[in-house]
Parts: structure tokens; sequence; C-alpha cells
């Protein structure tokens, strides 16, 4: 092979390997398209919650551990009571980086061996959510309290695909554990069924 057959064979292969990575990277930039990342999610949570919220770290870190990167999350305040049986109501906005924000609103009934309540603020990640419509939906779950005066906690709720993991602090009295659902809708409504 000549000096010239060389040099242009090493030219096509440096050609062909730079159009690769270029075609590559707008694959693999898309991947994280309209997910949040893991300091993005906590940045939002301090600015929510406040700079005092260290425990909010640890359950975001746990939720990205189970379930990846979200690409939605919630911000809003809630009220719940139970005694035996329960009812939680709630508004906030859900965020996308694809979507924009939203406007939605929650409610459910719940039953156990639950007693007390709360006044919440609430993050949910949201997780596999097709589009904004979808969220319009009942989704089921089962939640565990125990504090008095002031806690942070988690949940997992479920409907299909689509994962929603309701990060929340409260002040209150609460303890027990419960099955029931969260609805949520595009305007407020009294009935949580």
């Amino acid at each position: 092979m000549s000096v010239s057959n060389l040099v242009t064979a090493t030219v096509r292969l440096a050609i062909a390997a730079f159009l690769a990575l270029l075609l590559a990277a707008p694959a693999s930039a898309q991947q994280n398209n309209g997910q949040y990342s893991l300091q993005e999610i906590i940045d939002a949570g301090h600015g929510f919650f406040g700079e005092t919220s260290g425990g909010l770290a640890k359950l975001v870190e746990r939720a990205f551990e189970s379930y990846g990167l979200p690409n939605g999350y919630i911000l809003g305040q809630e009220g719940s009571g139970a005694f035996l049986a329960g009812l939680t109501y709630g508004e906030g906005t859900l965020n996308t980086k694809n979507a924009g924000q939203h406007p939605v609103f929650w409610q459910g009934p719940s039953l156990g061996l639950d007693w007390g309540g709360q006044g919440s603020r609430t993050m949910m990640l949201v997780y596999n959510l097709p589009d904004v419509n979808a969220l319009y939906d009942r989704f089921g779950g089962v939640s565990g309290s125990a504090y008095v005066i002031a806690g942070f906690g988690m949940q997992v709720h479920v409907n299909r695909d689509i994962v929603l993991v309701p990060i929340r602090t409260g002040i209150g009295a609460r303890i027990g554990i419960n099955a029931g659902y969260l609805k949520l809708t595009r305007q407020p409504t009294w009935n949580p069924f």
C-alpha cells in the first residue's frame, strides 16, 4: 500500500469516526431529554422546603436509586386526616421540561390502622409520564406514618407504568398504616372518589 493510499484511508477513517461521534452525541443527549437530574430535584426541593430539610436529599436519592430519573415533579401542599378511614386533599403545580407547568389537584380516601392529622408540603416525583393528560387519573398506594409535630415521609403510588413518589414534610400528629389512592384532577373537587 502506497503512502498516499494510507493517508487517504486514514483521513476517511478519521472523518467516519468524527461523523459517528456527531451522530451519537444527540442520541445520548436525548436519553436524558425531558428528565430531571438528582441535583435539579434536590435544588427544587431545597427551594421549596427550605434549606433546613436535610432529610430531603436522602429520600430523593432513595427514589432515584429505585426508579431512575423522573420526567416531572409536582410541588404543592396538602392536608389529611384519618381515624381508621381517612381523606387527603392537595394542590400544586406539575413541572416538566417538555410540556411546561400545569396546575394539579389531588384527593383520595384511605383505609387502615391510621389516625391523626397533618398539613404537609409535598414534592411528588413523576416517572414514565407519556404526556400531561395521563397524570389525571387514580394512583394506588400504601402509606405509613409515625411522627408527632414534624417529620419527613416518602411513599409510592402506581397507575400502569406511571409512578408517583410523594415526599412530604408535615406538621401534625399521625401514626399508622393505610391503603388508598390519590385521584389527580385538573380542577379542585371535594369528591375524593
